[in-house]
C-alpha cells in the first residue's frame, strides 16, 4: 500500500518535518511493507523555510537581521532555481518575543526587508514570502524602509505601526526600482483588508497584544499611511495578512497567492497524491478554522481531486463527521482521545507515533 503523509505543524509541540516522520514511524511499525512517502506541508506560517527545503533541497542562505524589536535574528533563505523562498516570521515572528516583552504598536517588519535584499543580493528574481505568525502591525512600512523607501520623519518607516500617525511625506520609488523586474509572491491563508473591522488591526491586533482602547488609533495610523502610499490598494485581499506585510508586498507590485496551495504546487503534492492509494495529513487542533485555507482542507482537496482518502490525525480533533466530510476528510484521530492531553503535550512524538500505528492496524491492507 502506498501511503503519502503531509501534515502541517502541531503548533507548540512539533514542527511539519517532526510530525511528518512520527507519522511515517509509527505506520511502517504495524505496516512495515507498505511504501510510506513524507511531504510535510505548511499555509505559509513558521515552517515555511524547512517544509520547502526538505521537499525541494536547494540551498539555505544564513542571514542574520533586525528582529521585531530591535535584536539581532538569525534567519535562513532558500534559494532554489532562481527562487527565494522567504518565511517573513523568522524576522518578526510573534513567537519569537515572549509575551511580556510583546510591543505590536514598535514592531518593525524592517528584518523581513533585510531578508528580500539578501535574495535580491544572491541573484534571485523571482520571490515567495511566507506570510504568517508575525508579531508585527505595521502595514510593512519596515519592510519598505530596509528597502529603500524614505519618509518624513526620517526613521518613522522603522518604528512600528503606531508611528506611521506621525507621516508626513512618502517615497517608495527606490524599493519600487530596487524590486523592478523581480516577480513577488505573498503565500498567506488570510484574505483580510489591511484597515477597518476586518482589517490587520482588529481582527489580528489582539492576539499580538493590542489592547482593545488602542485598537482605533494604531488603525488610524494604517490609515494614514495608506492614504500617503495608495489606499486603493489597502482593500485588496490578503492586504492585511502579517500585519499588512500583505500590503506592503503590493506596493511593490507583489500578488497575494494561498499560502497552502503554493507550497502544494511547490513540492508537487497533486502528483504525489495521484501516486498514493491514501493520504494521511494532521496539525495541533483540528477544528472549524481548519477549513479556512489552512493546511489540513488544502491537502484533503487535493486528495480528493486525486480520488483518495483522506484521513486527519491530530493533537485534538473538535469537529463532527459532517464538517470533516464538507472538508474532504474521512476521518479524524486524536492524540488526547487516545493517550490524554498531559501525555500528548509532554511526549507529543511518541503520543503520535502511537496514534499512527493505530491508525494503520484499521487502513493498512
Amino acid at each position: 500500500m502506498r501511503v503519502l503523509i503531509a501534515p502541517d505543524k502541531f503548533a507548540g509541540t512539533l514542527t511539519a518535518v517532526e510530525a511528518a516522520q512520527a507519522m511515517a514511524t509509527g505506520w511502517l511499525e504495524q505496516a512495515p511493507d507498505d511504501e510510506v512517502v513524507t511531504v510535510p506541508m505548511s499555509d505559509g506560517g513558521p515552517g515555511f523555510v524547512d517544509v520547502l527545503s526538505a521537499a525541494l533541497g536547494g540551498e539555505l542562505l544564513a542571514v542574520t537581521v533586525t528582529g521585531s524589536l530591535g535584536e539581532p535574528t538569525p534567519a535562513t533563505v532558500l534559494l532554489h532555481e532562481g527562487t527565494a523562498y522567504v518565511e517573513t516570521s523568522q524576522a518578526c515572528g510573534l513567537d519569537l518575543v515572549p509575551p511580556e516583552r510583546r510591543d505590536p504598536e514598535r514592531a518593525t517588519t524592517y528584518g523581513v526587508g533585510e531578508l528580500v535584499a539578501a535574495a535580491l543580493e544572491a541573484g534571485a528574481r523571482r520571490l515567495v514570502l511566507g506570510l504568517g505568525g508575525s508579531g508585527t502591525n505595521d502595514a510593512g512600512a519596515g519592510l519598505l524602509a530596509a528597502l529603500g523607501a524614505t519618509a518624513q520623519p526620517d526613521g518613522v518607516l522603522a518604528s512600528g505601526g503606531a508611528a506611521l500617525a506621525e507621516v508626513t511625506a512618502l517615497d517608495l520609488a527606490p524599493a519600487r526600482a530596487r524590486l523592478a523586474g523581480v516577480e513577488i509572491l505573498a503565500a498567506s491563508d488570510v484574505d483580510n483588508p489591511l484597515l477597518g473591522l476586518r482589517g490587520a488591526t482588529n481582527v489580528f491586533g489582539p492576539q499580538k497584544g493590542v489592547a482593545e482602547e488602542r485598537r482605533v488609533t494604531l488603525d488610524a495610523a494604517l490609515e494614514r499611511f495608506a492614504d500617503l502610499a495608495d489606499r486603493s490598494l489597502a482593500d485588496a485581499k490578503g492586504a492585511g495578512a502579517a500585519g499588512g506585510l500583505g500590503y506592503a508586498l503590493s506596493l511593490l507590485g507583489g500578488t497575494r497567492v494561498p499560502g497552502i496551495e503554493t507550497i502544494s504546487a511547490a513540492v508537487g503534492l497533486p502528483d504525489r497524491a495521484r501516486a498514493a492509494d491514501l493520504v494521511l495529513t494532521g496539525e495541533g487542533s483540528f477544528d472549524f478554522q481548519s477549513a479556512g485555507g489552512k493546511v489540513v482542507s488544502g491537502v484533503a482537496s487535493v486528495a480528493g481531486e486525486a480520488i483518495r482518502p483522506c484521513l486527519v490525525l491530530a493533537g485534538q480533533v473538535l469537529v463532527g463527521i459532517r464538517e470533516m466530510r464538507t472538508m474532504g476528510v474521512e476521518s479524524g484521530y486524536s492524540l488526547v482521545d487516545l493517550v490524554g492531553r498531559e501525555r500528548a503535550l509532554g511526549a507529543p512524538r511518541d503520543s503520535l507515533v502511537e496514534l499512527a500505528r493505530r491508525v494503520a492496524r484499521t487502513w493498512s491492507r
